[in-house]
């Protein structure tokens, strides 16, 4: 027992247990300091007196002494060498205190003295999961369950271990269990909440949650946990509410905090935003995800004073044991080298599942492959525009082609081409990660296209089990996924020199080209709209940035505003996507010497309007890190020219591989003097421009830009190849394909 009585004999012996008596009901009461005054003036007079050692232990482990608590048990272990509860405490404080090594040695002491004693058992399979050895630790839970089948402790336990491993569903089971045998285990149902989310199962989380308030209402992890599930179905209020306890509970929560400035963000208001990072950051001054979620928020306002104070942590974010989102960070420095490192922690942090033993391959090779395409963004999305096109266009005598979708559906007329341009399409929204996986089996698929990437709502979980026996990351993000479960990644010639190849984790399929969106001139808006209407100069060079805020910087602004001041007449159409954004940037500007009449600021309109309001402009000016994507092809359409400075990471290349595409290379430069150059000669030199535009409304529909056709056949031609290496018993390797004339 924990209050084992000494069985020494001492002089004025009923004294010395009613003073021992004392100390137990303080002890019982939570009157700790008083505990360790009176329990050191004792240990004075009766210096070998167990059980004063082992309460002097216990409540400097209850405030936290753990140094003190060690000694105590060292004290305990000293007055009595076989006592085993003496070295389970000691062990128990080691690991509190990260002294994971020593820990072990003191639970495997007992287990020499004691091989059948369960709590040890399960803390050293604890003291093993710390030190990431979680495949014995899990052996260790299982002998703790063999000795005592009804201990619930070790089940819960071993259901982080396994979730550790990425055996999400065999720790739901090992949950069950726990809260089968011990129906108020509160731990186990916020544990079980956590898996349950891990799996997709939102409202199963909930439910778990909801079951362990009804044992302990006052608990700010039972919120914070349901508060990520309301958020992950879209419950933003109540996400907020639920939060918003957790942290009324536990006013020190900082992950409560940087979790409801996620809230917030999707609620738009991202002042508050930034406000609740900040408040995590001043509870937990080294907690990277809140720093960057700080300022990514920042950078959506343009508040570039803000990520001054935090620009020289900005290259060490994301690149030792914590991580984040790794395209988070690419709209502040342009590193390929770090945007792995970042790629590879975020995967082996967050996608735990391990993968579903493949069949072996087909002993015929299939004339019709089946490509699987997985996406939350089937609907009206700016990636979508293009890939409509490529769905439509496969070549069905050698394709068969599936959707699945685990997104909203916005009930549109574009939705419901989208589906009709599949053969098969699925909405797995409410279906678990590995059920979707298990699907895709059923239907044989050969190639699954994860489509998201590391975007908003992606489910990488899927392809971490294996969804297919190759599997491709196409579109969705502009860097690695750090992960072992893609085999390829769909790549244009100029996205990634070969030289830099090292910095992706999967192999590259390199198209000769990219491709973007290209629209009917009846879904153009045909408003005629005028510069007036836009706030524009009727006369004078018009400079556009319609870029999202968040990729604009200083070093990019320096050369706009200088380009200003020397074009007369001219001003810089900048998209406004917040509110915040006009105030900043009017800052910006006067402190570079330029009026805020020069700036004018696009609202958000319809696409079809916003395609046909960029005619309006000159020539569009493209952001460094961070470039033009989906914006420059939609610029490009509609006769707009842009000047792009080639980077060295994916993300600073898209505009560089855009302008190849549609044979513009004139208007790609390598460095900021060049970017300048080449601007300042376009706006002060008409005929030149006009020449540019005239290339490029030829280029249009005679270059591949546009030619979804043709970039479906480069695709294909990806896929073939990618599949005769798995069919011929290859591993997957770097494969280029070369133009295809039609």
């Amino acid at each position: 027992m924990f209050f084992e009585q000494p069985r020494e004999n001492y002089e004025s012996q009923s004294l010395l247990q009613k003073e021992v008596i004392q100390l137990v009901h303080l002890y019982k009461q939570k009157k700790f300091q008083i505990v360790i005054k009176q329990a050191d003036t004792l240990l004075k007079q009766y210096p070998k007196v167990l059980v004063i050692w082992i309460l002097l232990g216990s409540t400097f482990a209850k405030t936290g002494n753990l140094d003190r608590a060690i000694e105590a048990y060292q004290q305990v272990i000293l007055l009595k060498p076989d006592y085993t509860d003496g070295y389970n405490n000691l062990g128990v404080a080691l690991k509190n205190k990260g002294m994971i090594h020593e820990a072990i040695e003191a639970f495997q002491k007992v287990l020499t003295i004691k091989p059948v004693d369960v709590e040890a058992h399960n803390n050293l399979g604890n003291a093993l999961q710390a030190q990431g050895k979680v495949d014995e630790a899990v052996e260790v839970y299982k002998k703790a369950i063999l000795l005592n089948p009804n201990y619930a402790v070790a089940y819960s336990n071993m259901g982080n271990a396994l979730q550790a491993q990425g055996k999400i569903d065999e720790a739901v089971e090992a949950y069950k269990k726990a809260v089968l045998l011990n129906p108020n285990y509160v731990k186990a149902y916020i544990n079980m909440s956590a898996a349950l989310q891990v799996q997709g199962k939102l409202q199963e989380a909930i439910e778990a949650c909801n079951k362990a308030l009804s044992l302990k209402p006052d608990y700010a992890e039972t919120y914070f946990n349901i508060s990520i599930a309301l958020h992950g179905q879209g419950r933003l209020k109540e996400a907020v509410e639920a939060c918003g306890k957790s942290i009324s509970l536990k006013p020190d929560y900082a992950e409560a905090y940087n979790h409801l400035g996620k809230i917030r963000k999707d609620q738009g208001d991202i002042l508050a935003a930034i406000y609740n990072f900040k408040q995590a950051l001043k509870i937990k001054p080294d907690y990277e995800v809140a720093r960057v979620n700080k300022l990514f928020n920042q950078a959506c306002i343009c508040d570039w004073t803000g990520i001054e104070e935090d620009r020289k942590l900005i290259s060490k974010i994301g690149i030792s044991n914590q991580h984040i989102i790794p395209g988070m960070m690419a709209t502040f420095e342009d590193s390929p080298e770090r945007q792995r490192i970042r790629a590879e922690i975020y995967a082996k942090n967050t996608v735990k599942q391990k993968p579903i033993p493949m069949p072996p391959a087909s002993i015929s090779k299939p004339k019709r492959l089946r490509v699987g395409y997985f996406s939350s963004d089937f609907r009206q999305h700016s990636v979508m525009y293009v890939m409509a096109d490529i769905f439509e266009r496969h070549d069905r005598e050698f394709f068969e082609i599936y959707g699945y979708s685990f997104g909203p559906n916005d009930n549109s007329d574009f939705r419901k081409r989208i589906i009709n341009s599949f053969d098969v399409f699925h909405d797995v929204k409410e279906m678990s990660y590995q059920d979707i996986a298990q699907l895709a089996r059923q239907d044989k698929i050969d190639i699954a296209i994860d489509i998201n990437g590391y975007t908003k709502l992606c489910r990488p979980n899927i392809f971490a089990y294996r969804a297919a026996p190759i599997q491709i990351h196409f579109w969705g993000t502009g860097n690695t996924s750090g992960a072992n479960y893609l085999d390829y990644v769909i790549i244009p010639n100029m996205g990634v020199p070969e030289e830099y190849n090292h910095h992706w984790c999967e192999h590259i399929i390199r198209l000769p080209f990219w491709c973007q969106a290209k629209y009917d001139e009846n879904y153009i808006s045909g408003q005629n709209v005028t510069r007036r209407d836009m706030g524009l100069p009727e006369s004078g060079f018009v400079f556009c940035s319609f870029n999202n805020n968040y990729k604009l910087s200083p070093i990019e602004f320096d050369i706009w505003m200088r380009l200003l001041n020397q074009v007369k007449d001219s001003v810089l159409w900048i998209y406004k996507s917040n509110k915040w954004v006009e105030k900043h940037l009017q800052k910006e500007a006067f402190k570079r010497g330029v009026t805020s009449d020069k700036l004018v600021f696009a609202e958000k309109v319809p696409h079809s309007l916003h395609l046909a309001r960029q005619r309006l402009a000159d020539v569009l000016v493209d952001t460094f890190n961070s470039s033009a994507g989906v914006t420059a092809g939609d610029a490009l359409w509609v006769g707009l020219p842009i000047v792009t400075k080639l980077g060295k990471s994916y993300p600073a290349r898209a505009g560089g591989y855009m302008l190849e595409s549609i044979e513009m290379p004139e208007l790609i430069t390598k460095t900021e003097q060049e970017y300048e150059n080449l601007l300042l000669d376009l706006a002060t030199n008409p005929q030149r421009l006009s020449l540019i535009k005239e290339k490029l409304a030829s280029n249009r529909l005679s270059t591949p830009l546009f030619n979804s056709e043709l970039f479906t056949k480069h695709l294909e031609k990806g896929y073939q190849e990618a599949y005769k290496r798995y069919y011929d018993g290859k591993g997957p390797k770097s494969i280029s394909i070369a133009k295809i004339q039609i």
